[in-house]
């Protein structure tokens, strides 16, 4: 008898346990799929017919890829491909290492052919690659973005980065232009650069990412002029998007501004007519 009542009692343990384990089961999504990690106190939000928020390294990261796509002429759907690419093999941020030798934004291998490493650890490098190899594609411009894409990285997940492509078309809009005040960073802590040597460098980014540009560089910031609306906002996302990274304090563009502080796009009550975005960057520590 007191065998009988003590494997009851452990059978009704057992049940419980399975009972418990099935509500946490059923709470949770234990689908093994990729996503972006949820940034805390630095986050940018991304709005353009839908929404992506990202750290500010993968902001930056992003912006870049999309102008280096615009500087070479590549269709807005190119954009989309990269972008989907770099999501699923780096979750755009610049991997020093991965499977075998695989490096940098888009898992690129220097066995492969794609460059040194200290190429393919290059940002811009690594993007020009990728839009380089894409445009040897034929007729990529019609393919899904996960087939554009495999036909180029050659994965063993060949579905992989159809699951990004939302996501890499919200980027793109807002990317290139195609929507206004989409790029909103929240910039906490000590600016990485201040005063005249942020302006520089902001200056020399936007024309390496860019291709040529009439920059204005001054102490403060500079002026970057817009031969239109498309135009202005490209660069204005841009200049957020690099905020964290290059010490940008405002961004002034088509009446609205955006500012480190708030970390949103406003309306400037006295907006400045002209067809050109300023940015402002922190001034020099007082000693």
């Amino acid at each position: 008898m007191t065998v009988r009542i003590r494997a009851g009692v452990v059978a009704a343990v057992g049940l419980m346990l399975v009972a418990i384990i099935g509500l946490v089961v059923g709470k949770h999504d234990w689908t093994p799929e990729l996503k972006l990690p949820r940034p805390h106190s630095r986050a940018c939000t991304v709005q353009a017919d839908g929404e992506v928020t990202l750290n500010p390294e993968q902001m930056a990261h992003a912006a870049t890829i999309a102008a280096i796509g615009a500087q070479r002429k590549m269709p807005e759907r190119a954009v989309v491909v990269a972008l989907a690419t770099a999501l699923q093999e780096s979750k755009l941020e610049n991997l020093a290492g991965g499977d075998r030798d695989s490096i940098g934004l888009f898992q690129q291998r220097p066995s492969q052919g794609w460059g040194t490493p200290e190429q393919i650890s290059d940002p811009r490098y690594a993007a020009n690659k990728f839009y380089a190899a894409l445009k040897k594609v034929r007729g990529w411009e019609k393919m899904r973005v996960t087939d554009a894409a495999q036909r180029v990285q050659r994965s063993a997940y060949p579905e992989a980065y159809q699951k990004w492509a939302d996501e890499s078309s919200v980027l793109t809009k807002a990317l290139l232009g195609n929507a206004t005040g989409a790029v909103a960073c929240t910039v906490d802590g000590e600016p990485a650069m201040r005063g005249a040597a942020a302006a520089e460098a902001l200056g020399n980014g936007l024309r390496l990412d860019w291709g040529r540009l009439e920059a204005s560089a001054q102490v403060t910031g500079l002026t970057v002029p817009a031969a239109s609306s498309q135009a202005g906002w490209r660069y204005a996302h841009w200049l957020v998007s690099h905020a964290t990274d290059h010490g940008v304090k405002r961004v002034r563009y088509a009446g609205l501004e955006w500012t480190a502080d708030e970390g949103a796009w406003a309306k400037i009550t006295a907006p400045d007519q002209s067809p050109q975005v300023v940015a402002e960057v922190f001034a020099e520590a007082s000693s």
